[in-house]
This record gives structure tokens, C-alpha cells and sequence, in this order.
């Protein structure tokens, strides 16, 4: 299926401002710049835009919510008013100053927003923890058979999730969403690259495979802390 993307209207680029205005007077008469951003966050009416000749992607596919590249385009609104430190904690690590706060995040940010976050979270933050699992224990075979580790781990740990190279999977991907097939690929691209063999896993395993894969990432990502 050919790639659709969204286009904003003006009525929702006039919202979007009005979004990162009231983002700025709540967090400068007194509200907590974390609750305020996830307030923003909910409000916010743009699945992609560009900027300043940057191009945001929030929504992956029309599916997966980024919410971060949102938190981080809105923060940088309000540079100054929030503490520099805890800005990165949050972009960086994922990490807010109140712990309290992520036990609010799904109602704060709205049922909509909410679902496709849940699908941004498993469909490419857990995918990306099953693959590095697997990456993981293939080396872990290959020290135990006395063997160094090799240029081609990844390779084989993408083929034991996925059946098949990397690079015939991306060609696949691009040709679907009707790209041209670079050398190269966005941080952003990737993501959706992500996001479409996830999918893609999903509809072609076994529910028994799909749970035991889902628990391995779950695993990976079980040390982190807050909400990616």
C-alpha cells in the first residue's frame, strides 16, 4: 500500500501555536513544566510538520505515536523555562522529575494518543530490545563454541527474528511506501522501518511465538526507567 501523509491545515497549524502558547503561560504562571508538556502533548492537533527546515514525524505510519520528538519539539518553545538538566533526563533517558507523574501519563495524554503511543512502545521500543536480545544470545552460542565475535551478529540475530536480510526487508519496506531505495536512512525512517517488520512479525508468527518474543524485549527493557 502506497504511503499516505498527512496534511496539515491551517486551522491545525493555528492550533498547534495556540498549543505551544498556552505550554509557555502555564509553565510561566507556576505549573509543573512536566504536567503542562503532557497537557501540550494531548492538545497537540499535527501528526508531522516542518520547522525551521526540520521535518517532525510524531506519527509513524499513521499508527505509532513518537511522543518524545513531540516533547522534545515543544520544550524547545519553552527554552529557559525549564530546568536544562531535566529537559535532557527527559529526551535522553526518558526519565521526569516526578515518578508520580508516569503513573498519570495515559490519562494525562488522552485515549487516542494513548493507543498509539501503546503501539509506538511495543511496535519500536520493545521490537528494538527482541532484536538486540537475540543479537545477545547469538553471541553468547558463539563464545560458548570458543568462537570470536563477528562483523555479522546483527545480521544473524535480524534473519532469526525476521526470516530473511535486513537489506531484502528494507527494500520491501521502500518499495511499499513507495520510497526510493538510498543509501542512507533517517533516525526517523528507521523507526518506521521498525514499526513495519513489527507489524509484520506479528501477522505472519504464531500467537505463542508473538507472546514469547514480546516477553523477550519486555526483558531487555526491563532495567529502564519511564515511559519511551
Amino acid at each position: 500500500m502506497p504511503e499516505k501523509r498527512s496534511k496539515s491545515t491551517s486551522a491545525q497549524k493555528q492550533m498547534a501555536q495556540e498549543v505551544v502558547e498556552c505550554l509557555k503561560l502555564a509553565i510561566q504562571q507556576g505549573a509543573p513544566w512536566p504536567r503542562a508538556l503532557l497537557e501540550a502533548v494531548a492538545a497537540w492537533p499535527l501528526a508531522e510538520e516542518r520547522l525551521d527546515g526540520v521535518d517532525y514525524q510524531y506519527l509513524l505510519l499513521g499508527e505509532a505515536f513518537d511522543w518524545l520528538t513531540l516533547a522534545g519539539r515543544l520544550l524547545s518553545e519553552v527554552d529557559g523555562l525549564v530546568p536544562a538538566e531535566e529537559r535532557t533526563a527527559l529526551l535522553f533517558e526518558g526519565s521526569l522529575p516526578s515518578d508520580d507523574l508516569w503513573y498519570q501519563f495515559e490519562n494525562l495524554i488522552g485515549p487516542e494518543k494513548r493507543g498509539a503511543h501503546l503501539n509506538y512502545y511495543y511496535g519500536v521500543i520493545v521490537e528494538e530490545a527482541l532484536l538486540l536480545s537475540v543479537e545477545e544470545t547469538v553471541r553468547k552460542e558463539r563464545r560458548s563454541q570458543g568462537l570470536p565475535d563477528s562483523e555479522d551478529l546483527y545480521d544473524v540475530a535480524f534473519r532469526r527474528v525476521y526470516g530473511e536480510t535486513q537489506e531484502s526487508l528494507l527494500h520491501a519496506f521502500r518499495q511499499e511506501m513507495t520510497r526510493p531505495d538510498d543509501d542512507s536512512i533517517t533516525i526517523t525512517e528507521l523507526k518506521e522501518f521498525t514499526y513495519w517488520l513489527f507489524k509484520r512479525r506479528v501477522n505472519s508468527s504464531e500467537s505463542a511465538r508473538v507472546a514469547s518474543d514480546t516477553k523477550k524485549g519486555l526483558v531487555r527493557l526491563s532495567g529502564m526507567n519511564g515511559l519511551t
